[in-house]
Formats: C-alpha cells, structure tokens, sequence
C-alpha cells in the first residue's frame, strides 16, 4: 500500500513553494497525495495552482471578506478535521508560516498523526514582527514530527530549541525549485507587454505585511516617491496587494504618479517574468527575499526584522524597514552606482539549488522504510 500523504495549501506562496513537492510526489508510486486547499487566499492560490497544472481534491474554500486572523483558525481548524478523519494520511505536509500552517498542525497534532513542516526553523524570536507568522510557524514547530529546514542556520534555530537532531534535515527552500523551473520556462503575458517599453532602470516593489499596515507602509510610499525623484530615469512597478489596508494607502500617496505603475498581483510567472526585468527590488515578502539572489537582483528587504538573515550576511540584500530616507538613499544608491550595484546582484543564493523537492521525497521514503540510503542534505556554497 502506499503511504498516504495529505498536502495543505492556503494561500499563493504555500502552492508556489509547495508545487514541487506535490509534483514529486504525485511521480512517485511509493506515495498517494491528497490536495487539502484551505483557501485562505481564494484568487492568488487558484493562479498558481494552475500554472502548475495542480488540481485540489479537497475545497474548504473558507476565504471570507475582511476576515480575522480568528475566523480564518477556526473554520481552517473545522475542515481540517474532517478531511484528516476521511482521509486518514500517514502523514500531513504543510508549508511556511501562515494560519492554515498552523491550523494544519494543530489539527494533525489532535487527529495523532504525524505533520512533516516545510521550510521550518525560520525564526525573529519576536512574536510580532513579523505578525501573525513569527508565532504561526514556532508553533508548528513545536507540533511538528519532521522538519524540513531549508538552510543550515534554520536547522540551528531548531537545534537551538531543543528540536531532537535527528528529526531535522536541511534540504534547501522549495521556492528555488518553483522559481528556476518557472524562470526558464515562463514568458510575460501579452498584458504586460508594456513593461518591456519602459525606458530607466525598473524597481519592482511588494509590500503587505500586517505589520506595516498603516504609518510605516505610508512612510515606505513617500520614500519610494523620494527614490522617483532622486532618480528621475527610474520606473517603479508595484504590483499591490488585495488587502484594502495596502490598497487604499498605496492609491493615495503612489497613485499619480506618472512613473509608478500600480497593477494587481500578477500571476506567478508572470511576476518572475517582473522580477527577472527588474534592476532592484524592493520587498517585505519572504519569498522575494529568497528568489532575487537567484535572479541576480538587489533587494531591499522592508522589514524591521528578517527570518531569512542568509541573504542579509551574503551581501545580497539589506533590511532596510520602512524608513523613508533609507529606503530612497540606498535605492538611488543602488540605481546610479554600478559598482554597489554589482557588489550586490552576484547571484550567489544560500536559500536552494533546485533540488529541495527531491530531498523531501528521499527524507520521506527514509522515514516509512522505502529506502535504504541515507537521504542527502542541503549545503549552500559559500559565498
């Protein structure tokens, strides 16, 4: 019989990063894969998941307008349970930091069966920055049975929890697997064929953290303006999240301006396509932080924390949080000087090789007996 693995998958960046796990397993015969979508994230999950050409066996679909942090727990935590006892999986895996993540956990953790956390032991250790995610995935930490590391310092932070050895292997970040497949595969939609006519240095620009909603993502707009105007060549593309918080201040201080282009969240490889074009980034996302050194693109990291320090301590990518004369004076800083520029965008990436799907699979054959060999681990070449 084969070992029944149920995958979670709530929101865009848990089915780009979870994408090739799925994949792998679904072509390996050792495993059956149930697809749980909690959609915590309605619109940007179904774009990806298609793009990937996946299809979800079970829809919870509990998205609901202006929904809280609570009500998403709750109603993730109910169809979970009743999608763990029909389907009854040896084994849970979920992805990141999220409150489906944690919900997947938890609910594996009540139903006693084993939950696999990928891209587990990124650590602030303060519990609000950032927020809800600090404490989503030390949670899931603490619930997890196999957890998936992606660098040597996140299996540190485990170690340093006391998470027994043993049940920690470094593998890489799925996302470099998604990103390097879609990287060489993709081409930009004929709707953004106007991207390529831009004349000046493109930054490109995503920004939705909880934590920066408010005064310090205005504070973050007015030094993205100061950038504009340090740099009058410059055109800056800020692909804006749905959340009205993000929306309504970004339309406000960026809206008319004749060289910022405001566009909904664009599809995944789209947005690789974006990212590809791009002379510097600017970002509070997780996930950017890890696909830009790939790509050869600084980034600014507007966070006041990072879980994701290995792009920081490889010279890659600076935190800058949403100070608005950092973020215009390093910005400019990185468009006009091509020495700084080339310091930074040596595509030297800490976070994958493109092969962290595949040990994830080798880990799991590992755990249930299916193989004899010791699964290999992640080490990223130093910089």
């Amino acid at each position: 019989m084969p070992i029944k693995v149920l995958t979670v998958v709530g929101t865009r960046p848990e089915a780009v990063k979870m994408a090739p796990v799925i994949q792998a397993l679904q072509h390996d015969d050792a495993f059956a894969v149930t697809v749980v979508l909690t959609a915590q994230h309605r619109e940007m999950l179904d774009q990806v998941m298609r793009q990937f050409g996946l299809n979800g066996d079970v829809d919870l679909d509990i998205m609901q307008p202006s929904q809280t942090l609570t009500q998403i727990t709750v109603r993730a935590m109910a169809g979970l349970e009743q999608a763990y006892a029909e389907h009854k999986p040896d084994i849970v895996l979920a992805q990141g930091d999220t409150t489906t993540v944690f919900a997947a956990a938890l609910a594996a953790f009540y139903a006693r069966t084993l939950f696999g956390h990928v891209e587990a032991g990124l650590r602030t250790w303060n519990k609000y920055s950032p927020y809800p995610e600090e404490i989503n995935r030390q949670l899931a930490g603490v619930l997890s049975d196999l957890h998936f590391a992606p660098t040597p310092a996140s299996r540190d932070n485990l170690m340093a929890e006391h998470v027994p050895a043993e049940r920690i292997f470094v593998t890489g970040n799925t996302v470099i697997d998604a990103l390097l497949w879609a990287a060489n595969h993709g081409t930009l939609s004929p709707e953004f064929a106007w991207v390529d006519t831009l004349k000046g240095p493109l930054v490109l620009v995503t920004a939705h953290r909880r934590e920066n909603w408010g005064e310090p993502l205005h504070q973050a707009f007015l030094g993205m303006l100061d950038l504009l105007d340090a740099v009058p060549q410059a055109q800056l593309i800020y692909a804006v999240h749905r959340n009205p918080a993000v929306r309504e201040t970004a339309q406000a201080v960026l809206g008319s301006h004749p060289r910022i282009h405001l566009i909904e969240p664009p599809d995944y490889f789209d947005f690789v396509q974006l990212e590809k074009r791009a002379r510097l980034i600017l970002t509070d996302s997780g996930g950017v932080q890890e696909e830009a050194p790939s790509l050869g693109v600084p980034v600014l990291v507007l966070r006041d924390t990072t879980e994701r320090p290995e792009a920081i301590a490889a010279g890659v990518g600076k935190l800058l949080g949403c100070d608005r004369v950092a973020i215009a004076t390093e910005g400019a800083r990185l468009l006009t000087d091509e020495h700084a520029h080339a310091v930074m965008a040596h595509a030297a990436n800490p976070y994958g090789d493109g092969h962290a799907a595949k040990r994830i699979i080798e880990i799991l054959r590992s755990h249930f007996h299916l193989a004899e060999t010791k699964p290999t681990q992640f080490a990223p070449e130093p910089v």
